[in-house]
């Protein structure tokens, strides 16, 4: 067992806060020292109070997905002795009302691009390396969320 730390830091400074129309801004703070600008999205509180250049929970939660899956693929195909050059997964999530009737991320699309040292792996063998890399994925394995591959990218 492993655990995880992260600190999530918020200040009012001098704004009102019973209008409502506070900065969402705040920093993601984590062991190694990086420090993160976070914010609401503006899809969801809008700008000014919310400031579009810094992450928010919506895009930190599609790329953790990405990210973790990433991870096991690269493991997993230096295991079966294929050289990764390159890896590019511009991932989608989606925010919508999920069964339960509240808001959830329903879905994210992970369309990865990998470039190999030689020749290029045959679909099959790039669909069981997805494949075994989503199974493994721990942080899809948390969540609700249909992960998919998106298939033009397995080809």
């Amino acid at each position: 067992m492993s655990d995880y730390f992260a600190t999530v830091e918020w200040k009012r400074h001098s704004q009102n806060f019973l209008d409502r129309q506070y900065s969402r801004t705040h920093e993601w703070q984590f062991e190694g020292g990086v420090v993160v600008p976070a914010s609401s999205s503006p899809h969801i509180v809008p700008v000014p109070m919310s400031v579009a250049d810094n992450v928010n929970p919506e895009e930190a939660f599609v790329a953790s997905i990405s990210s973790c899956h990433m991870l096991f693929f690269l493991d997993f195909a230096s295991r079966k002795k294929l050289i990764v050059e390159q890896y590019t997964d511009k991932a989608v999530g989606t925010l919508a009302i999920g069964p339960n009737g509240k808001q959830m991320m329903t879905e994210v699309i992970l369309k990865p691009e990998v470039i190999f040292v030689g020749e290029r792996p045959k679909p099959e063998v790039l669909k069981a390396l997805h494949h075994q890399s989503h199974e493994a994925c721990f942080i899809a394995n948390s969540v609700l969320t249909n992960v998919r591959i998106d298939e033009a990218f397995l080809v």
